[in-house]
C-alpha cells in the first residue's frame, strides 16, 4: 500500500510540473509562427495533409480532440464541419482556445483536464476521438490511455492518432550535424527528466524539470487493441510536420526531411481504428 501510495504521489508531482511548464508555454505558441495562429485567424487550416487525408471527412460529427493545446487543430476541424470538444489540463491553453473561437466565431467547448481523469469532467460520446503530434511523452500508461479512448468512442467510432516516430525518441535532440543516440527505444515506469529553459517556440523560461516517457510501436498498438480497438491501418512517413532537429530541410510541401537519399527514417507513424467492443 505504501509502494502505492508513493507512485502515485510521484506521478502527481511529474504531472503538476508538466502542466506549469504548458502553462507557461501556451502564450508563447500563441504568438510563435511555429503555430501559425495568425494564419488561422486569417481563414487557414493548421492540419495537416496528413491527418486530413487519412481521417477523412468529418462533416456533422462529433469529434474529441484530446491534449488540444490552445485549440488551433481543434477549431480547425469545426471548419471543416466536425462539432468539436477540446481537452488539456493546462489552464492557460484552454482560456486562449476558447478566446479564438468566440474571436472567429466557431462553436467549440473546451475542458481542462488531464487526460486520465476526463471520465470525471465530461459525461458524452463521440463519433471521432483525435490526437497528434507530440502527445505520448506526457503520458505514463498507454493502456489506461486507450481505455479511456475508447470509452469516449460511440459504437463503431474512430479512433485517429498522428504522431511522432518513437524511433527518433533514442536520438540527441540538440545535436546540430547528424544523429546521436542518447536515450533507450524502451519505455520505463520511471520517466527521463530534462531540465527546459526555453520552449521550443521560441520564448525563454526559468529553468524547471520537466517528465516525460519513452513508448515503443509495440505498447502503442497494443494498447489499441487491448482496449477493443480494431486496427484499420499504420502508416510511417519520412516527413515530419515540424523540425525535429536542427538539420532537416524543409521541402516544398511544408514537411521537414532528413536530407539523405540512402538513409530514410520513420519520422512520423499513424493510426486509425474503429471501436468494436464496449469495455
Amino acid at each position: 500500500m505504501l509502494c502505492v501510495l508513493i507512485i502515485m504521489s510521484n506521478l502527481r508531482k511529474y504531472f503538476e510540473a508538466n502542466r506549469k511548464m504548458w502553462d507557461k508555454f501556451a502564450k508563447d505558441h500563441y504568438s510563435s509562427e511555429t503555430y501559425k495562429t495568425e494564419a488561422f485567424l486569417e481563414g487557414k487550416t493548421t492540419l495537416n495533409s496528413i491527418e486530413l487525408e487519412e481521417l477523412g471527412d468529418v462533416k456533422g460529427k462529433t469529434l474529441l480532440h484530446l491534449q488540444c493545446h490552445f485549440g488551433l487543430d481543434t477549431l480547425s476541424w469545426a471548419r471543416e464541419g466536425a462539432m468539436v470538444t477540446g481537452v488539456d489540463f493546462s489552464s492557460d491553453a484552454i482560456n486562449l482556445a476558447r478566446g479564438l473561437a468566440e474571436k472567429t466565431g466557431i462553436d467549440a467547448d473546451f475542458v481542462q483536464s488531464n487526460v486520465y481523469d476526463l471520465p470525471k469532467a465530461l459525461d458524452s460520446k463521440f463519433d471521432i476521438v483525435f490526437t497528434s503530434y507530440g502527445v505520448h511523452c506526457w503520458l505514463n500508461d498507454l493502456n489506461r490511455w486507450a481505455e479511456i479512448v475508447a470509452h469516449f468512442l460511440n459504437p463503431s467510432g474512430t479512433f485517429y492518432i498522428a504522431e511522432f516516430h518513437p524511433f527518433m525518441w533514442m536520438f540527441d535532440w540538440d545535436a546540430t550535424d547528424d544523429f546521436k543516440f542518447k536515450r533507450s527505444y524502451f519505455h520505463s515506469d520511471e520517466p527521463h527528466e530534462f531540465e527546459v529553459d526555453a520552449s521550443y517556440g521560441g520564448a525563454q523560461i526559468e529553468p524547471q524539470v520537466d517528465y516525460e516517457w519513452a513508448h515503443g510501436l509495440g505498447k502503442v498498438i497494443s494498447a489499441i487493441v487491448n482496449a477493443g480497438l480494431r486496427i484499420e491501418f499504420m502508416h510511417e512517413f519520412p516527413k515530419s510536420p515540424f523540425q525535429q532537429f536542427p538539420f532537416f530541410k524543409q521541402r516544398d510541401d511544408g514537411y521537414w526531411y532528413y536530407e539523405n537519399p540512402d538513409v530514410q527514417l520513420p519520422l512520423v507513424y499513424s493510426i486509425r481504428a474503429k471501436k468494436t467492443v464496449d469495455l
